[in-house]
């Protein structure tokens, strides 16, 4: 994700900021200071709004260390203005680790909240009358901070149980869900639950607060996405990369030049090209390496091809190869048998194995 600010790393994964965190700032600044606040309620506002992202912070890597104890890593911690995201390489297939995982996040919430509550001076509130209360909560201040947080970290736990796919609520609805029958029928039941979520989201934000509406889009299309890519990764179980790869490949050693391999790329369909040295893989040269450097066709391939790539074999779960490319965020990979070149896979060529295979479980 572009635009990001490196706030550091805790516990291996990095903590990052996106530039549009700031829109929260500015619409809470916004909001305190049409309510008749003062500059200084403004400015505790956003202490508590940055206190607030720290909490959220700590609900997150809730998720990843429950994660690690099934072998689930994450990269990294993205604050947006919606919350924030952990970046797992990849979700559990089993329901009771899911559930589990899910769960973790709006535990650390309460946990929070239990023990804000024993600095808070609850006999404020039965001491007063309800309008000193009321004018006492109206702004943010030193003396309610607390009080403010404990309710905030309640609220999210509470929001974050809404059985919203792909919310924490609506991953333990699939895992629920997956329990009794299987993953693909469990998330296209918790999907389009909350996908009907989001839209009565958009209704609500319509009427009373636009900000819901953000969060309805990152519900609905989140619940699309991977809802389709459970139902992908189902075609391609049990089947291996043999079945897949590409076989026919053009094949380019380092001394050749950019322009011998503009002439593979207009004469066929390749668009990527393994380079070996005495059958050795020693690099990747892909698509858009050869259009940059296009201009400079005399150009030596070992200069432009990519060093640090992966191999795949032969006998590789496809499902596997399918995760890969989406955490590697590259779509190309040389094939090997026993560490010997036999053809390349591609995001092309899986996706056309998909179609084929669903068209065969349709008919």
């Amino acid at each position: 994700m572009k635009g990001v600010l490196n706030l550091g790393k805790l516990f291996n994964v990095n903590i990052e900021i996106h530039w549009t965190f700031i829109f929260i700032l500015l619409w809470v600044l916004f909001l305190e200071l049409k309510s008749g606040g003062t500059f200084q309620n403004a400015m505790m506002s956003i202490v508590f709004i940055m206190l607030l992202f720290v909490c959220v912070v700590f609900h997150e890597f809730g998720h990843i260390l429950t994660a690690r104890k099934f072998g689930v890593t994450a990269k990294k911690i993205t604050l947006l203005p919606i919350g924030g995201v952990a970046a797992m390489e990849t979700i559990p297939e089993n329901p009771k680790q899911e559930l589990l995982i899910s769960l973790a996040g709006p535990a650390v919430n309460i946990l929070i909240a239990l023990v804000l509550s024993l600095f808070i001076n609850t006999s404020f509130f039965f001491d007063q009358d309800p309008g000193q209360v009321e004018e006492a909560l109206s702004h943010v201040t030193p003396q309610n901070l607390l009080i403010y947080l404990f309710s905030a970290n309640i609220a999210l736990a509470i929001f974050n149980f809404i059985p919203a796919f792909p919310m924490d609520g609506g991953r333990v609805l699939r895992a629920i869900l997956a329990m009794k029958t299987d993953r693909v029928t469990a998330t296209n039941i918790a999907s389009g639950i909350g996908q009907f979520i989001a839209l009565v989201f958009v209704f609500v934000g319509i009427l009373y607060n636009p900000f819901l509406i953000v969060i309805a889009l990152f519900i609905f299309f989140g619940a699309y996405g991977e809802n389709k890519m459970v139902r992908q990764l189902a075609l391609l179980k049990g089947h291996k990369v043999h079945e897949a790869m590409l076989t026919n490949i053009s094949v380019l050693k380092p001394d050749n030049t950019i322009e011998d391999a503009i002439e593979l790329l207009l004469s066929g369909t390749e668009k990527n090209f393994v380079i070996t040295q005495n059958t050795k893989i020693t690099g990747i040269l892909y698509h858009k390496d050869i259009i940059r450097n296009s201009k400079n066709k005399s150009l030596s391939i070992q200069d432009v091809m990519s060093k640090s790539f992966k191999h795949i074999d032969v006998r590789a779960d496809l499902k596997e190869i399918f995760k890969l490319i989406n955490t590697e965020k590259k779509d190309f990979f040389a094939v090997t048998d026993n560490d010997i070149l036999v053809g390349a896979i591609d995001l092309t060529n899986l996706s056309e194995f998909m179609l084929i295979q669903s068209n065969l479980i349709t008919r």
